[in-house]
């Protein structure tokens, strides 16, 4: 567990967290069901937009002084003639996965009809950090509460422009800072039929509850671990997910034959992050949960 002490000491140093950043985007590195009263989502209207506004917290205290104050996982969820593959990515534990690997297979063959499936069911990026819930006018118990929040590479990235600003005149904020971190304005628009959050912005720097040193050390010793969601015990073995994938793809124990899998072509890259041709993110891994239970 780390010590209050440290984590306010330590709070102007973007050096950590901009490293962590660099790192999830030079290599590959999911749990959270609508049932996990723990977990916190935005309500929208019949139109499909809304508003939050919310704060995101530094690591939790029973994480340690090395923890990083988010956690980054992958999943796939798409249909085939065996029924859906719902399942977290062993690729979140740096480890092969049969998906990832059979998409590679698909892309390599050069067969354009391959690369489209291979798009379809390639790994979906999420991240899952602590939160402040500030305003919710749809749902305003909520408000004060710590949730967890899980979330895509599109807001993900609005952290990354807050801590490394475009502009010269633009001041770098730490998002996860008690003190000098910033309240996110969480604005959703519906957009061709998915959630757009592109005019979601950080407010200008401010202090949460004033700064008061007793109510932020016990609201930061209240935060939920991270650690389990990167547990092994999440993730199912490469040979339970292979067997799944054989089934949901019809496959009888052979190898997708294609005319091109020994040629030199570059392996099929994730996206690492699941969008349509305007650019806004797909639903996450509770929406094909949803779908399969149509079905």
């Amino acid at each position: 567990m780390s010590s209050f002490a440290n984590l306010k000491r330590n709070r102007s140093s973007l050096d950590k967290l901009t490293k962590a950043i660099e790192a999830t985007q030079s290599g590959s590195t999911e749990s959270g069901s609508k049932d996990d009263t723990r977990f916190w989502q935005p309500s929208v209207d019949k139109s499909g937009n809304g508003m939050a506004v919310i704060r995101f917290l530094p690591a939790p205290a029973v994480d340690g002084d090395d923890a990083l104050p988010w956690v980054r996982t992958f999943s796939h969820g798409f249909q085939g003639p065996g029924g859906w593959f719902i399942d977290n990515c062993l690729t979140t534990l740096n480890e092969k996965c049969p998906v990832c690997e059979h998409n590679n297979t698909l892309w390599n063959s050069g067969i354009e009809a391959n690369k489209e499936i291979a798009r379809k069911q390639k790994r979906k990026l999420s991240y899952v950090a602590n939160i402040l819930v500030v305003s919710d006018p749809s749902n305003s118990e909520n408000e004060g509460q710590i949730k967890l929040f899980k979330f895509g590479k599109k807001i993900f990235d609005k952290i990354t422009e807050a801590m490394n600003p475009e502009f010269a005149d633009e001041t770098p904020v730490n998002p996860f800072d008690m003190w000098e971190g910033a309240n996110f304005k969480l604005k959703i628009r519906n957009v061709e039929g998915y959630r757009n959050y592109d005019k979601s912005e950080f407010a200008d720097s401010s202090p949460l509850f004033e700064g008061d040193d007793a109510k932020l050390e016990e609201l930061w010793k209240k935060e939920f671990s991270l650690k389990e969601f990167t547990q092994k015990s999440q993730f199912k073995p490469y040979e339970q997910l292979k067997a799944r994938l054989d089934k949901v793809l019809g496959f009888d124990g052979e190898a997708i034959r294609t005319k091109a899998e020994s040629a030199d072509i570059s392996p099929f890259k994730d996206d690492e992050v699941v969008l349509d041709k305007s650019g806004v993110e797909d639903e996450d891994l509770d929406y094909f949960k949803s779908l399969a239970e149509t079905k």
